[in-house]
């Protein structure tokens, strides 16, 4: 009885053995595929977060308040009067009627919608003087006290940007941007705050320094629309959420062919939509970023939970980007029925990092993106970016989809360069086109790149590369 016992013990084992064996090869089968639909599948979870915010039907009009739209007079004060007034009324519009309105900073207040009206227009004046006392503020990922962003927001909630008028930065080599020429010892003396944890308050920068603000910052706010307008030419990154949640970009339109003018930079940011956008860009369209180095690690906050839909993509150094300040990581990014057509236009996906850097990047979907032309590489991912591999915290770069990409022209289709001891892994490449192109893939370490019926050129390609 004993024996018979066993025996069927032992046949009942085997079963079990043979079902699991079966079973892991079917998910090993279709991994992949499980693991995209899920990923798409958290969007409108995503998307349930994303609320624009409302505001009283209250209007204040800065021509109320001293405003004159000539382009001369500076109604710096007009628009401080107006927004205050607006927020101590409980919210409501400020309106920025036809015509040109030079100012200096704009700060915004909880509960204020800036209304910049179709013809009007909002211009920045170029005197550094104007954006002082400086703010508590991020620069290429380290935070510092620096120059006002343009328009600038510290810890309020439901503040927005809307309405058909333009803001222009006004910034060119003459003035900002020709800071890029002899910033470089500031720039240096930040970072080496940064990697000695100098507190914040004493990484005193402003007057005298040469560290260009950016253009639009809500600094931890909750709750941010901008919406319908055309922002152009400032001194350096053009919209540049930071430690902010509940984030709203639509049917703007961003024009700069400065250094470093990048469109929309969200960094450190929480459930953020991009929508309807379209960059023309002296770099990334589109740069998703969480702090640098050793002031990343300090902050720890991830960059998570962005849609990027239905844009258009011009200039730039890339389309969708992650990177290069993504210290504290970058997960749950969805970009999905884009265009992207320019010989300016480098790359489409772009992915940069290094191991000073560190940083994990994960979850990252693209599907149904039409791209005319790219000068470099359709997705590029660079663990050599900056300075190269020479820290000693290697970056993690995982589970990159994308799904009915198609390309007409491209030097490279795939451009992917990591480390031995951390590969670039579970890349899966779905249903994708890349057709004119120059040069065979670059592939060092990568582990587990999934290739289903993607064709580059006149070659169909079903396979794993390990």
């Amino acid at each position: 009885m004993k024996k018979r016992n066993l025996k069927s013990l032992s046949n009942v084992a085997a079963v079990k053995c043979r079902f699991l064996l079966v079973l892991s090869c079917l998910v090993l089968s279709i991994g992949p595929a499980c693991r995209v639909n899920a990923g798409w599948e958290q969007v409108s979870e995503i998307q349930s977060r994303i609320n624009a915010p409302k505001f009283p039907d209250r209007d204040f009009k800065i021509t109320d308040y001293g405003a004159v739209g000539d382009g001369q007079t500076d109604c710096t004060e007009a628009f401080k009067k107006a927004i205050s007034a607006a927020n101590e009324a409980g919210g409501g519009r400020v309106v920025v009627d036809t015509g040109s309105f030079l100012t200096g900073a704009i700060h915004l207040k909880s509960n204020v919608n800036l209304y910049v009206s179709d013809g009007a227009a909002i211009k920045f004046s170029v005197d550094q003087n104007k954006y002082l006392p400086v703010v508590f503020t991020r620069f290429e990922g380290t935070e510092c006290m620096n120059y006002s962003t343009l328009v600038y927001a510290y810890e309020q909630e439901n503040i927005a940007i809307t309405g058909k008028g333009t803001l222009d930065g006004q910034a060119g080599y003459e003035n900002w941007w020709g800071w890029t020429k002899t910033a470089g010892n500031d720039i240096k003396e930040l970072r080496n705050h940064g990697e000695v944890n100098v507190p914040v308050e004493e990484r005193a920068f402003g007057a005298g320094r040469k560290l260009r603000p950016n253009m639009i910052q809500p600094y931890k706010c909750k709750n941010v629309l901008i919406e319908d307008v055309t922002i152009k030419n400032s001194p350096m990154w053009h919209i540049h959420p930071v430690l902010s949640t509940n984030i709203t970009v639509k049917n703007v339109k961003v024009i700069g062919h400065g250094p470093n003018n990048d469109g929309c930079n969200p960094e450190s940011c929480k459930d953020v939509l991009i929508e309807g956008c379209y960059f023309d860009t002296g770099d990334d369209c589109i740069a998703i970023k969480s702090g640098r180095n050793n002031d990343g690690r300090r902050v720890n906050v991830a960059s998570e939970n962005i849609i990027i839909r239905n844009c258009e993509m011009k200039d730039g150094h890339g389309g969708v980007v992650m990177g290069s300040e993504m210290t504290g990581g970058v997960r749950n990014v969805f970009a999905e029925n884009c265009t992207m057509d320019s010989p300016n236009l480098d790359r489409a996906l772009r992915i940069k990092t290094n191991s000073v850097r560190g940083g994990i990047v994960e979850n990252i979907y693209m599907r149904n993106v039409r791209i005319g032309q790219v000068a470099e590489a359709v997705l590029k991912i660079n663990f050599f970016y900056g300075e190269g591999d020479t820290g000693n915290f290697p970056p993690a770069v995982r589970n990159i989809n994308m799904e009915n990409v198609t390309s007409k022209k491209s030097r490279y289709a795939l451009f992917i360069r990591a480390y031995d001891r951390s590969p670039a892994t579970d890349i899966h490449l779905k249903n994708c086109t890349f057709d004119n192109v120059e040069r065979e893939n670059i592939l060092e370490k990568v582990k587990n790149l999934t290739l289903e019926n993607v064709k580059i050129n006149d070659e169909v390609l079903n396979k794993v590369i390990e």
